[in-house]
Order: structure tokens, then sequence, then C-alpha cells
């Protein structure tokens, strides 16, 4: 050995060695189910409008072994621009045949779908008072559930006659064949995205909004995540809307935490208001949350809520169980399941849309502040339900930097997942991604 070569110290090898080892394990893909894949080592270069041209287009840099195929587009049979959230029929005559969008334009909403046997779209349902829709969910008793993000404290710019007090956007119950829509204000006016619906009819959802939310000068608290228990099944026109309060912090708004019941009155008005005065626990810009019901997949359950906070680079995990055990589920255990850092790398940023897949891994879209980086991640799940993913891995990247993937949805077999190219260049996409066919 000469005497310029580098002398290695012990902690600069075991450093070396820790880095290969993390390296090593981030290349290492979902370890089951339909959708083994080795991971993306960066985004995509961005190419204006993305790989492809009509009608071969090809939005998103995958894996090898998948193939993608654009099943709608912008403008099919009458439909506007923004394709948000999708959702499938997921019960009922037909199951799995229906894919449906919904549209978050400023005003005159617009909810659409896609016969996937037929391959035509058409306008299901349009109303002058919607504005930005954005999540959208089957539901047990076979209707969709839509809500709009729009703040508390934004009038729309044409509120909904039936709901005059609601200063802030409501969720809506839509007959998938006839269009015809409910105000349901019971859930609070708020600025509605993600949302789920368990097995018992209580639904889930967020604010998208922050602590630290200013409007029209004024600071407005917020970014609470909701619980709706109704006070009959099947009927969401009236019940219990509660916010999630930690009790027992463990860092960071993390630990035990209550569901805390909130006045049925003034949550018709403005949620975010409610949950305030109660004390609720807030976040920076929650978005999405995913509950196991549509793929049914047997790691998770229906019993954990996912829950991605954007502006804080991180996804929470929320047990619905009692951590005393207990059966009357008012108690909940918040986690990291995700978080940037921690078990994702510094280049996982924005977290906005999730979607599990049948083995508990779950996939996790990226709304990022400037290209590249327009991402799908894994969250791949830990052998013995751990309260955090093992590791976080890129599954596919838009090529469109003007774009972001939105919408993720797998289908009841797990081994189809729907997602928008929203904000294209050109026009907005429902894209399927599958593993490639083999002879």
């Amino acid at each position: 050995m000469s005497t310029s070569t580098r002398v290695i110290t012990s902690a600069t090898a075991i450093g070396l060695l820790a880095g290969a080892a993390l390296y090593a394990r981030q290349q290492e893909g979902v370890s089951s189910g339909p959708f083994q894949f080795s991971p993306l080592s960066g985004s995509a270069a961005c190419v204006p409008g993305g790989a492809g041209t009509f009608p071969a287009e090809q939005p998103f840099l995958l894996p090898a072994g998948f193939v993608q195929t654009v099943v709608a587009r912008e403008g099919d049979g009458g439909t506007i621009d923004n394709w948000d959230m999708h959702t499938l029929n997921e019960t009922g005559p037909d199951s799995g045949r229906f894919l449906y969008h919904s549209h978050e334009v400023p005003t005159n909403g617009m909810v659409s779908v896609t016969d996937l046997v037929t391959g035509e779209t058409r306008v299901l349902a349009q109303r002058i008072y919607w504005d930005r829709l954005d999540g959208l969910v089957w539901t047990p008793w076979h209707t969709l559930l839509t809500g709009e993000e729009m703040r508390p404290g934004r009038q729309p710019s044409v509120p909904d006659p039936r709901v005059p007090q609601a200063q802030a956007g409501l969720m809506y119950e839509i007959d998938p064949v006839t269009g015809e829509d409910v105000p349901l204000p019971a859930l609070g006016a708020r600025a509605h995205e993600g949302m789920r619906v368990d097995p018992q009819g209580n639904v889930y959802g967020i604010s998208e909004t922050a602590p630290t939310t200013v409007v029209n000068g004024v600071a407005r608290p917020g970014g609470y995540i909701f619980k709706f228990v109704p006070d009959r099944r099947g009927d969401l026109t009236s019940g219990q809307l509660y916010a999630l309060r930690i009790t027992v912090p463990t860092g960071d708004k993390t630990g035990e935490a209550i569901w805390v019941p909130l006045d049925r009155e003034a949550v018709e008005v403005d949620a975010d208001a409610a949950a305030t005065a109660a004390g609720a626990t807030g976040y920076s810009r929650p978005e999405d949350v995913e509950l196991a019901t549509s793929t049914g997949n047997a790691r998770g359950g229906a019993q954990i809520l996912y829950v991605a906070v954007t502006d804080e680079h991180r996804v929470l995990r929320i047990d619905l169980r009692e951590p005393s055990g207990g059966a009357a589920h008012d108690t909940a255990l918040v986690s990291d399941y995700v978080r940037q850092g921690v078990n994702a790398p510094a280049d996982f940023t924005n977290p906005d849309n999730l979607a599990l897949d049948k083995n508990g891994n779950l996939y996790i879209t990226e709304d990022t502040v400037s290209p590249p980086g327009m991402d799908i991640w894994v969250g791949v799940a830990a052998e013995g339900g751990q309260l955090s993913a093992a590791r976080t891995v890129r599954f596919a990247s838009l090529t469109d930097c003007s774009a972001e993937p939105s919408g993720i949805y797998f289908d009841q077999s797990g081994t189809v997942l729907h997602v928008h190219a929203l904000h294209r260049t050109g026009q907005d996409l429902s894209v399927m991604i599958a593993p490639e066919k083999r002879e």
C-alpha cells in the first residue's frame, strides 16, 4: 500500500457497508403479489407531452414487464379536463365494468364513466354548483360518493341552493345509473379529497387545509382527519362527525388518539372551525386516505387507515382498533408509515394519492412543486404487521413533467392499477397499468 492510499477507518467502513446494504434493499422489488417489480433508479426525463404520440401515448416510465393502456382521454363523450380520482363499481351487476372519474374544475363540475367492455366514455352527471370535485369512492350500498375540495372561508362561485349555510366544500352521493345527486352536509363543509367507507358504513376523510392556512388575510387552523358515523347504515344524511386528536403523543403528532365528537350543526357550516373548537390535531395538508376495503388485501385490512400528509412528506398509519384492545373504536393509534429521510429517500416528496394492493403494499403518487419527480412510489409492506413500511421504492414516473399522476386505484383482482395523467400537456388521460401477459 502506498502512502498516498486513503486509509479507511472502522467507522467509515461501517458507514460504507451500511450504505451499500441500504442501496441493495432499495433495489429489491415488492416481495409478493402480481405487481412484483424492480424499482426505477430515478425519475423519467421530461418529454414535451410525454413519450409516444396518439394513439400510442406512453405517459409513464415503467419497470420491465409492465404495460400501460390509455382507456379514456379528455374530450371523450363530452368530458372536460382535470381528470382527478377513480373508482370502479365494486359490487352489484357487472361489478368492475364501469370506471368512474371525477373532474376537478372550479365550477360546473363533472363525474364521467368509462365502460371498460365497450370503451365508451360518457358524462354521468354535471352540476353548475359542483366546485373542484375530487375524491370519488364506491359505497357498500352501490352508490358513488364524491366531494368538493373547497376550503373553508372560500365561498363557492355558485352555492348549492339546498345547503345555503355551507362555507366550504360539500360531499355528494350520486346514483351511478341516473346521475341524480344528494348533498351530504352532515359529513362536514370542508376541503374534501380522499374518502373511504368501511364495511360498517362509516366514512373517513380529511380537510385539505393546514394549521397555518390563510384565507383573505386571516389564519384559519385546519388539516384535520375525520370519521363520520351515520345514525343508520347506508343513510349518510344524518350522523355524527368526529375529528382525530392526539392524546398521548410519541412525537410529531403521532401516538394514541381519540375521536372527538363535533357539533352537528356547526360542521354543516365549517367543519374545520368545529374541529378547531374541539381541540383536534391538525396536519399540514392531508390529501388522500386509504382503507383495504376494495381490494380486500390480507395484510393491513379494514382496521388500518392510511393518510397522505403532503406538506410533511409522510404517510400516516392509523390503527382504528382500541390500543387497549377494546371494542368501542373511539380511540386510535397514529404512527408514521412512510416518511422522507426515515424509510423513504430524500426525493420522495409531497405524497398525494394512495392505493393498497392485495398484499398490503401501499402505492403513493407525488404532487411535487417542480419537475422532475412526478412519480408513483410503493411503501413495501413489512412482515409481521409493523407500524412502518419496510422500505419505499419508485414504481413509475411520468414522462410529461407538466403532469401529475392522480387517482391511483386497484381493481378487485389486484392486477390492474388505474391512474390519471392529470394536467398533462394536451389531453388528460385515464391509464391502466398491468403486468405484461406472457404466453
